[in-house]
């Protein structure tokens, strides 16, 4: 029902039209929400729930709208707790909430964050003017994880987050051309709102605004606007504004961004000011490459060549006067008195896993005439990675001297203009990253977790000091890719893939005490001989299982002995298969292991109980069998869900009260009869099983795992040496023949000779 009115009030938000008239613009509004989501401690990057939203072009104003809801619990459990969210337009926010290190030549800016304090619901709200178009990403968490281990199905503090979007878009957004001027007007309360698009190998682009008159007070000179180019992402980028004070002013970018939309927005900075003006627009195309061909020799290179190597074939164009010859000229095609421009082959590897490389093989010639100009496109589903760009200087056919290097530039949307001199590694509404390679260092390195999904643009250009000598040209080998994770994570992590809804991405989840983006942090490492003593307590802790196999082996329970030999073989195993660091071993698959741990380990309760209950032999094999195939169907559903183990307990439990309570009705007095029984067994056996569960559920940590998962084992194990009940007097009698031979009696002249075979319960010889 509640599904049907979103969809119903939508509808009439994006077909309703406003009444108010922004000159010639109209505006629809549009909503999207996202489903509540639970939030978590802050652990690793997976621990934050990730949101994605896109925002169409021409959105005026974008507001978000977020909600916490905290779940059910005990009145003042929980307290006030701050949850973090962050936004970042174009790739998912970074996020490093405690300070965490960040792996060698990694480059990120934090996201926008808002802090929002709950203690039963609250609401946040935020405003953006003129957001850029595309895709928006919010994560939320709770604050940094406190190590304790919380038992699934237990009460604990639980936050549910819910985003909403809500968009004032144009739908007629007048269109600036570069040829002539446009009037149009202005007032505080409605903005003139226009438009222009920005083809590729533009280099400068210019707009003015002329003819400024004030409709309130036409004979005041002065130019009460202000002139916004760009859009706005959460942390202000993208953004140029200029105060005009004159009669006209105007604003000049030196490399916009390319086959992109620019938003145009004049708003009057006076109250109660109308002003007129004209609007115009020009651009400088100066890079524009010669068309080059591609013939069918080169599809067939390509379509046939697994790995990505290519050789470029069809037109070429010849190198300008002065410019270097030969090995320059066939990097690419030559832009007179621009760039050279190399064309890049992306090869798609896996998910999050492309491999870009130069298609005229991996060395790249660099002139310091001419910047060399390579292209990298990054889409929405390569966003979740990481960008990586590796520049190693040939050293081998070319020397450099002190005074030259190769600078560097990676810049999305747009190249730099240039790289001699002190210019910035700067586009005009975006920043670059820059890098340096000579004969002293020749290789550099720069890590881009969470790229923005835009064209990238490497340039490259030697540069010199002083003078070149006689270099004119050398070669470099840029290696650019984007892999799932930072190196794989290295030793102490593990890359793991992520979704949010439709969108992937990948982080890494740390162990042994190390951490940081890319597992590179080891100022709280376990050490070596900590790694060791975890897997030695967490395994050898479960040969306190061996008395229990004695104990019911030598009372004839074979049956039970089996079932405590299965969890000790397997309990083994899986701790040691489980650990964190590098003292592992693992005899089969993790999976399988754990199943049989959590399966021994119930199923080792199970027939303790019924074994205590002392049932005939049918009835309880029966319930052992049906037990334990009741007990594998809920692990494999969900094995750490609390009534997977507290439901066969209570059931064993159950039958245990109700077998014991009809023999102490029938014989009229307690059972079981003998004191001695009760204070040397079953008590300590009960305690030992209490304590053993208050650790399990109350005390384990990250931290103290090691230590009180170790005392679970030894407390599970010496309650079962304690509550197992003693041998039977059947059995008693007829030893371990009777328990494989079933019930056989001796038969003599006919006659089979009987036997007392009256059970006498919990009876201390």
């Amino acid at each position: 029902m509640e599904f049907h009115i979103i969809l119903c009030f939508l509808f009439v938000a994006l077909t309703a039209v406003s009444s108010e008239d922004d000159g010639q613009v109209v505006f629809v509004k549009e909503l999207s929400s996202k489903p509540a989501q639970k939030l978590s401690r802050y652990g690793w990057f997976g621990s934050a729930r990730l949101q994605r939203f896109v925002i169409p072009e021409d959105a005026a104003v974008a507001r978000w709208r977020f909600t916490v809801t905290k779940g059910h619990s005990f009145p003042g459990f929980c307290g006030e707790h701050n949850v973090t969210i962050h936004i970042r337009w174009g790739a998912p926010p970074v996020v490093n909430p405690v300070g965490q290190m960040f792996p060698n030549d990694t480059a990120w800016s934090p996201a926008h964050s808002l802090h929002l304090p709950v203690t039963s619901q609250a609401t946040a709200t935020f405003n953006l003017s003129d957001p850029s178009p595309g895709d928006w990403y919010v994560a939320a968490h709770l604050p940094r994880d406190d190590g304790r281990i919380e038992q699934k199905g237990f009460p604990s503090c639980s936050y549910y987050f819910q985003p909403q979007l809500s968009i004032r878009r144009a739908v007629d957004t007048p269109i600036l051309q570069p040829t002539s001027g446009l009037p149009q007007a202005a007032a505080p309360d409605r903005p003139a709102r226009l438009k222009l698009f920005v083809p590729e190998f533009v280099s400068s682009l210019s707009v003015s605004l002329t003819d400024c008159h004030s409709q309130t007070d036409p004979g005041e000179g002065a130019c009460p606007l202000v002139l916004r180019l760009g859009s706005a992402s959460a942390l202000k980028e993208g953004l140029v504004t200029v105060n005009c004070s004159t009669n006209g002013c105007s604003v000049t970018l030196l490399a916009p961004p390319w086959h992109t939309w620019l938003r145009v927005v004049v708003e009057s900075n006076r109250d109660n000011h109308t002003v007129t003006f004209n609007v115009s627009s020009n651009y400088t195309v100066s890079c524009k490459p010669q068309s080059v061909g591609l013939s069918p020799d080169i599809i067939a290179t390509h379509g046939n060549n697994s790995n990505g190597n290519a050789t470029l074939a069809g037109n070429r164009t010849a190198a300008a006067e002065g410019d270097p010859p030969g090995e320059l000229s066939a990097a690419g095609a030559l832009s007179p008195g621009c760039v050279w421009d190399v064309p890049v082959l992306a090869e798609e590897l896996d998910v999050l896993s492309v491999r870009f490389s130069p298609a005229s093989g991996p060395n790249v010639s660099v002139a310091r005439s001419n910047p060399t100009l390579l292209s990298y496109p990054l889409h929405t589903l390569t966003s979740g990675g990481t960008l990586s760009l590796q520049l190693t200087l040939n050293t081998t056919s070319t020397s450099l001297g002190n005074s030259s290097s190769v600078a560097a530039c990676l810049s999305p949307w747009a190249p730099v203009r240039g790289l001699s001199g002190s210019q910035p590694c700067q586009t005009a509404l975006f920043p670059g990253y820059r890098l340096h390679v000579n004969s002293s260092s020749p290789k550099a390195v720069i890590r881009l977790p969470f790229p923005q999904a835009a064209t990238w643009y490497l340039s490259l250009q030697l540069t010199c000091n002083s003078e070149c000598g006689n270099v004119s040209v050398v070669s470099v080998v840029p290696e650019v890719s984007v892999s799932a994770c930072v190196e794989d994570c290295g030793t102490y992590g593990e890359c793991r893939l992520l979704r949010s809804n439709t969108y992937l991405y990948a982080a890494c989840v740390c162990k042994a005490g190390w951490s940081g983006w890319g597992c590179t942090d080891g100022s709280a490492a376990l050490s070596y001989g900590r790694q060791v003593t975890a897997t030695l307590l967490l395994t050898l802790s479960n040969l306190l299982f061996l008395p229990a196999i004695v104990v019911a082996a030598r009372r004839c329970y074979v049956t039970e002995a089996s079932v405590y030999l299965f969890t000790l073989f397997f309990s083994t195993f899986y701790h040691a298969c489980d650990q964190p660091g590098v003292a592992v071993m693992c005899i089969m698959d993790y999976d399988t292991l754990q199943f049989c741990d959590f399966l021994g380990s119930v199923c080792s309760i199970w027939v303790t109980l019924l074994c205590m209950a002392r049932v005939r032999d049918t009835l309880k094999y029966t319930l052992f069998v049906l037990g334990a195939l009741l007990i594998a169907m809920s692990m494999q559903l969900d094995r750490r869900g609390l009534w997977n183990m507290l439901g066969p307990v209570l059931c064993a439990v159950l039958a245990l009260v109700i077998a014991w309570v009809y023999r102490g009705v029938r014989r009229r007095h307690c059972y079981p009869p003998s004191w001695r029984r009760w204070l040397l067994y079953l008590v300590p056996g009960l305690l030992c099983a209490l304590v053993g569960v208050c650790v399990y559920i109350f005390a384990e940590t990250e931290d103290n795992y090691l230590y009180t998962h170790s005392v679970w084992h030894v407390l599970v194990a010496l309650s079962v040496v304690f509550l197992l009940p003693p041998r039977e007097r059947s059995r008693e009698a007829w030893g371990w023949s009777r328990g494989w031979a079933g019930s056989w009696s001796p038969r003599v002249c006919g006659y089979t000779l009987c036997h007392g075979s009256k059970e006498e319960l919990y009876t201390v010889s």
